[in-house]
């Protein structure tokens, strides 16, 4: 198993005619660490799939360093950098069974001579040649094809098999090689929503008991905030976030993370500074977070941006305090509601996340009350604001005791 590293990675392609250089990868500084699960997450076109094409070696990068298992790649060619790649297309041989799919690379892992190579196609053809090295290729073949339940379909060509099938077999392929890392570029988008819940579930049990290090790289929130070790949130070829999925959901590093991670995603909510224990929101006090109450007292009069996520908010009985909103849609997801407030001191649409047992109607009148724990704020830049983090003692110094 090997860990990753991108040290200052740029991808630039050069200029059509008549327009400018496109820069996808804006100095891509990342680690992942050996065995770790890493999702790539963000919008079409910033430069995910890129990554992992710059791992493989299927591009060379405009300019940085590609590491793997403490070895710089950046100039190796594919076949040397020990890595196994599942696309979105699948990508199997159509002529092979799912047998000759999985051993693909197998046959292909290291030089023969003629000779043996001669010998070994004999093995496959005619069952009284053996060869030591052919017997284990086809061992690692069951072994592999038991492990994703597809020992019955060995003799199968692609064209015989469902979409889920052929996800497993791509799978497969990766898995037989034994590589250091396993990269996956939206394996699971051709697949229908309960498929894609079963299969998700197996690669995810896969990868703990392999431990080999994953990227894996998609735009379903759901993949992202289940699977992954640690989620990397990228945007215009720039990583804007490195943490755990609640990490990410609960403390954004800043609008567009807020926005992005989460379904639905966070609602955002122009306050004032009125004190460290309060903020004026649509002409009404309402009590902060105490936990930050050190960056408030930073801001007092001054314009912020409030994050609160829709289980944040309920659907409460009017007072002083509560906002008055009108309902504008409900959808019922059985076991709660997920419904869409209109504030009516501004013109703006929050969403709600409640209990599936109340009864609520478009166009009726209701209130939000805003929990006082939770709360994200983000200043002018866009940048989440932090409580300053508490100085630490010299690790030098000996602790004194209680």
């Amino acid at each position: 198993m090997a860990e990753v590293a991108f040290r200052q990675l740029r991808k630039q392609y050069p200029p059509r005619r008549g327009s400018a250089p496109v820069e996808v990868l804006k100095g891509i500084d990342l680690e992942v660490q050996d065995g770790e699960f890493l999702v790539l997450v963000g919008p079409s076109g910033c430069g995910k799939s890129t990554l992992l094409r710059l791992l493989a070696g299927l591009e060379a990068p405009s300019q940085g360093q590609v590491h793997v298992g403490g070895r710089d790649v950046t100039s190796l060619p594919p076949s040397r950098r020990d890595v196994a790649m599942v696309f979105q297309s699948y990508a199997l041989y159509p002529h092979l069974t799912v047998a000759g799919n999985i051993a693909f690379g197998l046959r292909r892992s290291a030089a023969r001579r003629p000779r043996q190579q001669l010998h070994d196609w004999l093995a496959r053809t005619l069952p009284f040649v053996q060869s030591p090295r052919e017997q284990r290729i086809a061992e690692r073949v069951q072994q592999v094809a038991a492990m994703l339940d597809l020992a019955h379909l060995l003799d199968r060509l692609p064209k015989e098999l469902s979409g889920g099938q052929k996800q497993r077999v791509a799978l497969g392929r990766a898995i037989a090689r034994e590589p250091a890392v396993f990269l996956m570029d939206e394996p699971l988008s051709n697949l229908d929503a309960k498929l894609r819940g079963d299969t998700r579930r197996q690669i995810v049990e896969l990868q703990r008991q392999l431990g080999v290090t994953t990227l894996y790289v998609t735009h379903d929130q759901v993949e992202a905030m289940t699977m992954g070790h640690r989620i990397a949130v990228l945007n215009g070829g720039r990583l804007q976030q490195l943490g755990t999925p609640m990490e990410l959901y609960d403390h954004p590093a800043n609008l567009f993370v807020a926005q992005f991670i989460g379904s639905p995603p966070m609602n955002l909510l122009p306050v004032e500074v009125v004190s460290p224990e309060q903020v004026l929101l649509a002409g009404k006090r309402v009590v902060a977070d105490p936990a930050l109450a050190p960056v408030l007292n930073a801001y007092i009069g001054k314009q912020l941006m409030l994050g609160l996520r829709p289980e944040r908010l309920r659907i409460a009985p009017a007072t002083n305090r509560n906002l008055p909103a009108e309902v504008v849609q409900v959808e019922a997801l059985g076991h709660e509601l997920l419904v869409r407030c209109r504030l009516q001191e501004f013109d703006q649409v929050v969403q709600v996340r409640t209990r599936a047992d109340l009864l609520l109607q478009p166009e009726q009148r209701c209130h939000l009350e805003l929990e006082s724990q939770g709360w994200t704020l983000f200043g002018e830049d866009g940048d989440a604001l932090r409580p300053a983090e508490p100085a630490q003692a010299s690790p030098h110094l000996p602790s004194l005791p209680a």
